[in-house]
């Protein structure tokens, strides 16, 4: 039991589209064993789940297409931990704006996300952060194509906000339960932070659910019985 948790926590990378290699380098660094995951199976056996940047839309159709929408949601709602960075964010919400009628999420982050808020390839740009739990200067964010956050719900904590500039002020980070989401891509910094938080976050959803077996709970306590996020 205590083996088990003590081992590095096995987090996947969806490989479906985006930055997946960049991540899983990071997850790596943090402390982390990291593996993508590309059909349902490979999720069935991981800790903790990355979802990269890449562009929304398509990550949605390609899991829709190669059956693992309905896995990936019920995996969340079951209290799987997940990070979303920039789409990924988006696939975690579970209201977007500016998409296409047909958009599809994942859902689990009771959050509203402006799809490409920050504008156009073009618009990309670069920002100091200070995130809640992240030790240190300001992470060095990297926006590209990047949503925000538009509303939280009451059980979402806001780490991190633009400061400065016209978009002084809005959410591009947040925590709610065991899922994280952030607008900027941290796995393009070499700055393993935000990744290190993640990987915590995934080593005490591991030691819930290993306490809850050693109280009686049996394979069927633990993570999944918590229903996802407060």
């Amino acid at each position: 039991m205590s083996t088990a948790v003590s081992s590095p926590p096995v987090i996947g990378v969806l490989a479906l589209q985006g930055d997946v290699r960049e991540h899983v380098a990071a997850l790596r660094a943090a402390g982390a064993e990291a593996r993508p995951v590309r059909r349902p199976e490979e999720l069935a056996e991981v800790d903790g789940l990355v979802i990269p940047g890449g562009e929304s839309t398509t990550m949605a159709k390609l899991a829709a297409r190669f059956g693992m929408l309905e896995p990936l949601r019920a995996a969340v709602r079951g209290g799987l931990p997940a990070y979303g960075s920039c789409a990924g964010m988006i696939m975690l919400a579970d209201s977007v704006l500016d998409a296409p009628a047909d958009q599809e999420t994942i859902g689990g982050l009771d959050v509203t996300v402006r799809r490409n808020a920050f504008g156009r390839q073009v618009d990309s740009f670069e920002s100091a952060v200070r995130l809640v739990g992240v030790p240190g200067p300001p992470v060095h964010a990297v926006f590209i194509r990047a949503p925000w956050v538009e509303e939280v719900g009451p059980g979402v904590e806001v780490l991190g906000r633009v400061e400065g500039g016209p978009a002084d002020g809005k959410i591009v980070a947040v925590r709610q339960g065991r899922l994280v989401a952030t607008s900027f891509h941290p796995e393009l910094t070499g700055d393993p932070r935000v990744h290190a938080l993640f990987v915590e976050l995934v080593r005490e959803a591991m030691a819930d659910g290993a306490r809850d077996h050693a109280r009686g709970g049996g394979a069927g306590a633990g993570v999944g019985d918590e229903g996802g996020q407060p």
